[in-house]
């Protein structure tokens, strides 16, 4: 079957499944049911558990859904630590539903997905070896790609429903208040654990740090948590960023940093009270200084940044220059360390920032978003799924959501990467719709969306503004690096990116070898 982007989707699974096609970006306004966890009552405070075997040993049964959080990122020692106890036990056929899976987890996935031990994933992305073995039909069944808006609907609706959640900690009284903002271990907000900690059947906190009754703030709540678990070691606060948000000093990346703050501050929403998303990237980190220059010269305040957040955006905050920060997750030590000591970076969930199916998201009321792209198309479609290979190498992330809720989405790309074009004719990988994107930002130039004439009018007599159709750009790219092979794929479907409403939006299929 076809769907309204015209992407092919294989029938068989989507009939298996009970899946729809995408349709719209309009989620309309339904009225949805939320499930509930089933709750063992406890009388006693003091959760703490001597042996995390005997945590698994008391919970798991094969078939079950188990889940994690990724808010440590490449410092995450939680992961292989359990997944380890969990192959060694022998369990079979469980699904693997994390927030998002990191480097540091691919080979005990891929250990796992081996031994049978795993043989479901939903995810908001993978990469590395996991996504080159899931990649080329490493795991039988397909993953599911889900944005962090839609995985807060799809637990909170029970397309998800997790049975054991083992949730990471650096700080935890003995009955399971906790938060991510105190300990030798901080990685501030919790906002994808938040989902496990509400809806799953069993929480299990993890942590290194045990404290006196009561621990506040308290961002996970004793009423939610079954057991504490003491450990060695939960992670290292120094590999949250893994090397993602060093600032860039390569000048494409400054120019199109340059372009885009002339972008926003030619815009209409550029006003006093304005709301932004950036991203962690060199170019969008440039993007924030730049902005931060603008607007202290211009003397306008921003209401709202949100998003992973990066001390650069905290340092705004600190300044002044924007009221609050809403903070999902944080990207950097600095970031996290600035949420125990500013009452206005305020700690949310998933649900609260991206879920389409509440009573109102935050990412609803941003101005401006800026994100990325590993490809972008003539109908600025954007792909940051897969490669130019066609491998899995990436993440939906909030891409989605803060497309879809933004004013204005900017997507900021270089022409070309290496030898591969970034704007291209068709992108391998559907995952945020054109009609979602407002204007391309490349070092060549910015192409405008044309069902936004009111953005072409604002922009049209800016000065160093060089506003090119995308044709034009794409045509670019190709005399640049000329015209890739078709690549060679099989007809098995490896994974399945959804929209933020639970349609597919991509079938993702096998890599031939």
């Amino acid at each position: 079957m076809e769907n309204k982007v015209k992407r092919e989707l294989p029938d068989d699974l989507m009939n298996k499944m009970g899946l729809k096609p995408f349709e719209t970006t309009e989620i309309g306004h339904p009225e949805v049911k939320r499930v509930a966890p089933t709750v063992r009552v406890t009388i006693g405070q003091n959760k703490v558990v001597a042996s995390l075997d005997e945590v698994i040993k008391n919970n798991l049964k094969d078939g079950m859904t188990i889940s994690f959080h990724h808010h440590f990122r490449s410092g995450d020692y939680i992961f292989n630590m359990v997944m380890d106890k969990i192959i060694a036990m022998g369990y079979k056929d469980l699904t693997l539903a994390p927030s998002s899976l990191t480097g540091v987890m691919n080979d005990k996935v891929i250990e796992a997905i081996k031994k049978g031990v795993i043989t479901n994933i939903t995810s908001s992305g993978m990469r590395g070896s996991l996504g080159d073995f899931v990649s080329h039909g490493g795991l039988k069944k397909p993953v599911i790609f889900r944005s962090h808006g839609n995985r807060a609907r799809s637990i909170e609706e029970g397309e998800i429903k997790i049975d054991v959640a083992f949730l990471g900690v650096p700080v935890s009284d003995p009955a399971g208040n906790a938060n991510g903002q105190d300990g030798d271990a901080v990685f501030g907000s919790l906002g994808y654990a938040l989902m496990d900690a509400q809806y799953a059947n069993k929480v299990v906190l993890l942590t290194d740090n045990i404290v006196d009754y009561p621990n506040t703030p308290a961002s996970i709540k004793q009423d939610q948590v079954d057991y504490v678990v003491k450990v060695d070691k939960v992670g290292d606060p120094d590999k949250i960023g893994s090397g993602a948000t060093r600032f860039t000093k390569d000048p494409k990346d400054l120019k199109i940093a340059q372009m885009v703050n002339q972008v926003i501050v030619n815009s209409p929403y550029y006003k006093q009270g304005f709301s932004f998303q950036t991203g962690s990237g060199g170019a969008a980190l440039a993007v924030t200084r730049y902005l931060r220059q603008s607007m202290i010269k211009d003397g306008i305040t921003a209401s709202f940044a949100l998003g992973g957040i990066t001390k650069p955006t905290t340092d705004l905050l600190e300044e002044g220059l924007v009221r609050k920060v809403m903070d999902v997750q944080d990207f950097d030590k600095g970031a996290a360390q600035s949420m125990a000591n500013n009452k206005n970076q305020q700690e949310i969930d998933a649900s609260w920032y991206a879920d389409p199916h509440n009573k109102g998201a935050v990412v609803n009321n941003l101005d401006v978003s800026i994100l990325s792209a590993l490809q972008i198309d003539t109908d600025f479609n954007v792909n940051v799924m897969t490669g130019s290979d066609g491998v899995i190498r990436g993440a939906v992330g909030g891409h989605q959501d803060a497309a879809a809720g933004a004013k204005m989405t900017i997507i900021t790309a270089p022409l070309v990467r290496g030898r591969n074009a970034t704007v291209v004719p068709s992108v391998e990988t559907i995952v945020t719709p054109g009609s979602s994107i407002d204007v391309l930002v490349t070092e060549r130039g910015i192409a405008i969306n044309p069902a936004r004439k009111d953005l072409i009018d604002a922009f049209k007599n800016v000065p160093g503004l060089n506003i090119l159709d995308i044709h034009d750009l794409q045509k670019m790219a190709e005399k640049q690096v000329g015209v890739p092979k078709p690549l060679e794929y099989t007809d098995r479907t490896v994974a399945l990116v959804e929209y933020r409403d639970g349609t597919i939006i991509d079938a993702i299929k096998e890599v031939k070898d």
